[in-house]
């Protein structure tokens, strides 16, 4: 056995061997998924788009979809069984409510909740699909720098997949199956995993948050925040039909790099109609290195940089900003991380004072 214990030679459904780090009973369980729960997590979200000065007609959705959810005399679970038009016949539940519910049923994670929240992180996302663990959640994330599973599904079309260490063309094949089957169960057949906001609005997304911040309206992150310090600013804005959400990266990953004040991550949607999420960072090498980038769709940014060459300034460093997080070793623990404040506070934005 040479020293190893009996967790070191079990295999998952992929065939990724199990360490005591990456068995699934040492993963974090999802958060429950009863119409209670999902309710909460609606009205949740109504409430930090409020205290953040989002869009009131946003506000007015989830809260009135929540109370929807409240009083049904039915499980969410055997009414989505139905699928989306199911869900679509609940009074005040639209396509976009409706995709959220089925996320929240089939992965119990709704990523721009926990973004508002401060607690996004991508490799807990990834985790949900079946056979993917920690470490090869992390693989994925660190390669791709995918944080959605359409973006992890949008990879596997593209054959992106096979860059990451660890994944032959066998289980390349089971997990873009598996990946494919959660998400089936998610969208409507004619949603395009593709159609997202150009680079550039992305981009310009970006620098309007990173000017705007000292003066944004802040959230107290329920991660790596023990103080319960508002520091996280958070912007909601519009580009025509598209409507944004940009918060600065709370992640682990990005406390572990010092890029908690330099990633962006922003979710974007379509009225009933697409979303998704993507991170702006500053390129560290390549022909690129010193400008902003969208991850992932590097490709489209030199594109987008060539084309406007010439018109653009050269980036100008960046200060670090005068609010933050404490510095941490390691994330602290439940019982202080979450305070008695389960959504975290909010303070007005410095041009209200």
């Amino acid at each position: 056995m040479n020293g190893l214990g009996k967790d070191a030679l079990r295999t998952d459904a992929l065939g990724t061997r199990l360490t005591p780090r990456s068995s699934p009973a040492r993963r974090s369980r999802p958060p429950p998924t009863g119409n209670q729960a999902i309710a909460d997590r609606l009205r949740e979200a109504a409430d930090l788009i409020e205290a953040t000065q989002g869009e009131v007609f946003r506000v007015a959705a989830y809260r009135k979809a929540a109370d929807s959810v409240l009083h049904l005399d039915r499980d969410l679970r055997e009414i989505a069984r139905g699928g989306r038009d199911a869900l679509e016949a609940i009074p005040g539940v639209g396509r976009s409510i409706s995709r959220t519910i089925m996320q929240l049923l089939e992965t119990g994670r709704w990523p721009y909740l926990e973004q508002l929240r401060g607690s996004a992180d991508p490799v807990r996302l990834l985790c949900t699909v079946p056979g993917v663990g920690p470490v090869l959640a992390e693989r994925i994330a660190d390669t791709l720098h995918v944080s959605t599973l359409e973006q992890l599904e949008l990879a596997a079309e593209r054959g992106e997949l096979a860059a990451v260490p660890g994944l032959g063309p066998r289980r390349i094949r089971m997990l873009r199956a598996t990946v494919n089957a959660m998400l089936s169960r998610i969208r409507r057949p004619d949603r395009r995993p593709d159609l997202e906001p150009p680079v550039s609005m992305l981009l310009d997304v970006d620098r309007e948050y990173r000017a705007q911040s000292d003066v944004l309206p802040k959230l107290a992150p329920r991660r790596f925040n023990p103080g319960g310090v508002p520091w996280l600013p958070v912007l909601h804005t519009r580009r025509g039909e598209w409507m944004f959400t940009a918060l600065y990266s709370n992640s682990a990953r990005a406390h572990e790099r010092g890029k908690q004040h330099d990633w962006v991550v922003i979710s974007f949607g379509l009225h009933g109609g697409a979303d998704g999420q993507r991170t702006v960072v500053t390129e560290t090498h390549g022909a690129l290195m010193g400008r902003r980038v969208v991850r992932g769709r590097e490709g489209e940014c030199a594109a987008h940089e060539a084309s406007t060459r010439g018109t653009l300034a050269a980036p100008a460093a960046i200060a670090r900003p005068s609010y933050g997080p404490p510095p941490l070793e390691k994330e602290p623990p439940p019982e202080a991380r979450l305070g008695p404040h389960s959504p975290g506070a909010v303070t007005e934005s410095r041009s209200d004072r």
